[in-house]
Order: C-alpha cells, then sequence, then structure tokens
C-alpha cells in the first residue's frame, strides 16, 4: 500500500476501527483458519486485503476508509425501518451517515485533522460515487469484496430467486463498478464463485 502521512496515527485509527468492530455480536467464519470472528471485523479487514489487491497505491483516505465501509453496521439493523422500498432507502440513508459519523469521531481520536476526515466521510458516506474518485475507489472494492467472498452465501439465502432477477442484481452491481474494477474482476485476479461463474458471465455479457 502507498505510504502515509503519519504510520502511527493511522494505526492508531485503523486499531480503533478495528477494536469498534469487535464488538459485533454476530460471528463469520474466517475461511483461511477456521476461527469465529466478529462478522464486522472480518469484512473490514477484506476491504482492506482487496484494496491492496485492486489499488496498492490508494491513497490515504481510501485505506481508511475502506476498513471503516461497514463500521458497526449491526446497531442500524435493515428491521428497524419499514420492511418497503421507502423503508428501505430511509435506512441506507441514515447508515451511511452512521458509517461516516462514527468513522469520523474514530479519527479525531487518533489525531486526524479536518480535511482527511472530511475525505473519508464523503468516500464512507458516498458521496460523489462516479464523481469523486476515492468514493469510487471504495465502491469498487466494496463490489469486489462482495463478489468474491458474500455472492455465493447471498444466493444461498435467495433459492427462490429466478435467473432473470440474478441477471438484474449482478448487472446493478456490475453498473456501479468503474472501469478498473470491470478489468480487475475479468482479469483472473478476483477469485469468482465457481458455480456463480456462468450467470456473472452472462449478466456481464449483457
Amino acid at each position: 500500500m502507498s505510504q502515509v502521512a503519519d504510520p502511527a496515527r493511522f494505526a492508531r485509527a485503523i486499531a480503533l476501527f478495528d477494536a469498534a468492530n469487535s464488538e459485533d455480536p454476530r460471528l463469520d467464519t474466517d475461511p483461511a483458519n477456521g476461527e469465529a470472528v466478529p462478522k464486522e471485523l472480518l469484512y473490514g479487514r477484506r476491504m482492506s486485503e482487496m484494496l491492496s489487491r485492486f489499488a496498492p497505491d490508494a491513497p490515504e483516505g481510501v485505506q481508511l476508509a475502506v476498513r471503516a465501509q461497514h463500521i458497526q453496521r449491526w446497531k442500524s439493523p435493515r428491521d428497524s425501518y419499514p420492511m418497503d422500498r421507502a423503508g428501505y432507502l430511509q435506512w441506507r440513508t441514515q447508515l451511511y451517515r452512521f458509517h461516516a459519523d462514527t468513522a469520523a469521531r474514530l479519527m479525531a481520536e487518533a489525531g486526524y485533522g479536518e480535511e482527511m476526515i472530511e475525505r473519508v466521510r464523503a468516500a464512507v458516506g458516498k458521496k460523489g460515487i462516479k464523481v469523486n474518485p476515492e468514493s469510487q475507489m471504495l465502491e469498487d472494492v466494496a463490489d469486489l469484496v462482495f463478489i468474491e467472498h458474500y455472492m455465493l452465501g447471498f444466493a444461498g439465502q435467495k433459492a427462490d430467486y429466478t435467473e432473470a432477477k440474478w441477471l438484474d442484481i449482478v448487472g446493478k452491481t456490475w453498473k456501479k463498478m468503474s472501469d478498473d474494477a470491470h478489468r480487475f474482476a475479468l482479469s483472473g485476479k478476483l477469485r469468482l464463485p465457481e458455480p456463480l461463474v456462468p450467470l456473472i458471465t452472462k449478466a456481464v455479457g449483457a
């Protein structure tokens, strides 16, 4: 990864993000060692690992933002809002703000100034995707992590989805990604979920 201005400060921020995510009561299994790990802690690590492969020279703000992408997400469950389209949009808007504010508070605690905090707040809050390069890079990494680590599990939970529904989901994910992320996904550097390769290939081709 690219150099950061103050390695000790950066390490403090990452440690604070990870400590916050270590409070997640939900556990996920890390296939690397079979250990049960707090779900959002594992997600944050996967985001950083993907960034190191996709954009090893990413700026410091993006390195921080990807680690804080889902920070303490369990504190704002989807079912706390109406289970309809309007409720989903309300939940998502509030969630982005919550993640951005939490990351900003912890960065200030780590010693970051307002300029870097606002950069990370904008990226984590999904401000200016397709316009703000740092927001777009975070979106790319999130989509790549979803494809590699979570799409297959999501498919297992949605056995009633038709092929047309899945083509729509994959197509919408693809449209959110940059051309650089498209090239990375198709280069062989992304570990595609083998059972879904035909579906992904068809969706991308469409």
